[in-house]
């Protein structure tokens, strides 16, 4: 595989993100509010994910999708590496699918109980699991420096 690089995408390239989505995830709908980061193979999207300010001082990762073509081969597992580094902390939530909780508890994201939640995003997930959504609240919980 061709070298991947990472970055904070430039509100301008919405359009290709949507694009992107409309391929690999077309119930995804990024807005130019969010925090998108992109995964690229030779100047080519192959992975996003976005980050959505849910009150203060919470974000959601969401949207999280890799190029159907290029999946399981860790590309989703080196972007969310890269978001350790650049946005994730103890502030950042993620509603999972029940069958890629282990893919994200690899990323130091730990299952919360609904009533753990603080209230804006307890209120979007019994939104999201009340429409039927198999998911899972989680928490972003960062690894001890020791």
């Amino acid at each position: 595989m061709d070298h991947l690089s990472f970055e904070m995408l430039d509100p301008l390239k919405l359009p290709l993100v949507q694009r992107f989505y409309k391929q690999h995830y077309p119930t995804a709908k990024p807005k130019r509010n969010e925090r998108i980061y992109t995964a690229s193979i030779a100047n080519q999207l192959c992975a996003v994910v976005r980050f959505r300010h849910i009150g203060t001082p919470h974000l959601l990762l969401t949207g999280m999708a890799v190029a159907k073509e290029l999946r399981a081969q860790g590309i989703g597992h080196q972007l969310l590496n890269y978001c350790e580094t650049h946005v994730l902390n103890q502030h950042v939530f993620c509603f999972a699918y029940r069958h890629l909780e282990n893919f994200y508890h690899q990323h130091h994201f730990v299952v919360q109980l609904p009533q753990a939640l603080p209230a804006e995003i307890n209120q979007l997930y019994q939104r999201y699991h009340h429409q039927g959504r198999d998911i899972i609240p989680m928490q972003y919980s960062p690894p001890n420096q020791d």
